[in-house]
């Protein structure tokens, strides 16, 4: 019976998680957009950014380069921080110690970023030399990293983020 209550509150625990999820992608999404379309930030869409293994390059007359970077990591990071704190209430009732949850959370998300940061022009490029407009590659690029995260993030944050045990009275 208990393994049975157990899988369920997982399963719960999973729907919860996609449509924060979803929420997420959305954040992302819409903040990718705007910031993209700031323009200080679109400029920069001239000038390539190749540092370490990020490679951002410039395709005349498309959304990309030091632009796209930018946009992009800022909306990844505004979602992952949505994400943190409804899943932690809203999904798994967390009520743990959020300063120890939060820094291993943004240790993990910064890795997870950092993974993103490298594929998204690598799912960009394919997608744009593939026929695709900028603006659609853009938003594929960002799903497929979105999705990437998806399936990445809900062992871990079911792991991170526990309720207290209840000390027996």
């Amino acid at each position: 019976m208990a393994e049975q209550s157990a899988g369920k509150k997982t399963f719960w625990q999973l729907v919860k998680f996609t449509l924060v999820s979803l929420l997420a992608c959305i954040v992302q999404v819409v903040s990718l957009a705007i910031l993209y379309n700031i323009p200080a930030i679109k400029a920069l869409s001239a000038q390539p950014f190749h540092w370490f293994v990020f490679h951002y390059d410039v395709i005349p007359g498309e959304q990309c380069g030091l632009a796209l970077f930018i946009a992009f990591n800022t909306s990844n990071i505004l979602a992952q921080i949505v994400s943190f704190f409804v899943n932690r209430k809203k999904t798994f009732n967390a009520d743990n110690n959020i300063p120890i949850t939060l820094t291993i959370y943004m240790l993990f998300t910064l890795a997870l970023i950092c993974f993103s940061a490298w594929f998204n022009p690598v799912v960009f490029t394919f997608a744009v030399n593939h026929g695709v407009s900028s603006a659609l590659a853009t938003t594929i690029a960002t799903a497929v990293c979105s999705c990437i995260q998806f399936f990445i993030y809900f062992p871990v944050d079911k792991l991170l983020m526990r309720q207290k045990k209840k000390e027996n009275a």
